[in-house]
């Protein structure tokens, strides 16, 4: 037993740095004062930092992924909100069904799912644009808000919005006053994490994003260009801190949402 339990943890391990150490390279090498990405190290240097931030291009592209992001997070989250408040809270005819249909986009492959929206659009006859993109992100991000949204929604008895209810509440202010409060750490959790994804999303949005890059497709097109690498290196060492910044404040929220929907449970 205890030889299965050190085998699994040395597994763990190998299997994290695998998976993570390479990314360490990317910090570590912006502040190489070397345009080569190699060892030895040249010496120690922020000027990539101050080049980042005096390309205007680079930044444009930040800008459209932020504002992509925060657009996606925000209607994935109400329609993700709505989505899990029925299923939950409802007998849906075939939920089980819609459920796994609207968990779809998760299981296609991206460049089949980009090409796919791209002739539809053509098709349509819709001019591709950052609007374009937040659709595209909104089909693979909302199963991300259901996901989370429906962990939340189930954590807390159905007899406080019933209470609301019989003391003369209307569906609306039951959930503005009872059901939102207790979803809000699940709703948090669910605006972090599908900005996380949209923002680094890039096949769909190469497919979708038509003359407007947002920033894995600007990074995409800088790397046939080794004299800009350092200053790409610079902008990602950024977004590597912030992102995982973003994912532990997002799971910290979810789990101390989830202990005060139990602690909330057991004091009824």
């Amino acid at each position: 037993m205890r030889r299965s339990r050190i085998g699994l943890s040395l597994y763990a391990v190998a299997y994290l740095a695998f998976l993570y150490v390479p990314v360490l390279f990317l910090p570590l090498f912006s502040f190489n004062n070397s345009v080569f990405i190699a060892f030895p190290l040249n010496g120690f240097t922020t000027q990539w930092y101050g080049q980042m931030l005096a390309d205007s291009a680079m930044l444009h592209a930040l800008r459209n992924s932020l504002e992509v992001g925060a657009i996606t997070a925000a209607v994935s989250t109400l329609l993700g909100l709505l989505a899990a408040k029925a299923l939950t809270r409802y007998r849906v005819p075939g939920g089980g069904a819609v459920l796994a249909f609207t968990s779809l986009p998760l299981f296609i492959p991206d460049i089949v799912l980009g090409i796919s929206l791209l002739i539809l659009l053509n098709l349509a006859g819709v001019p591709l644009s950052l609007v374009t993109v937040i659709a595209g992100h909104c089909l693979i991000c909302i199963p991300f808000a259901i996901t989370v949204l429906m962990s939340r929604l189930d954590g807390f008895d159905k007899s406080l919005e019933e209470a609301s209810l019989d003391l003369g509440e209307n569906g609306w202010m039951t959930f503005w006053r009872v059901t939102f409060p207790l979803a809000l750490p699940g709703i948090i959790s669910s605006l972090l994490l599908t900005f996380i994804v949209s923002f680094d999303e890039f096949l769909i949005a190469y497919f979708l994003a038509g003359s407007e890059a947002t920033l894995p497709i600007y990074i995409w097109g800088q790397l046939r260009f080794p004299y800009k690498l350092p200053a790409v290196l610079a902008l990602g060492a950024l977004i590597l801190v912030a992102s995982a910044i973003l994912v532990v404040i997002a799971e910290w929220v979810r789990n101390h949402g989830i202990k005060d929907g139990k602690r909330a449970v057991v004091g009824a």
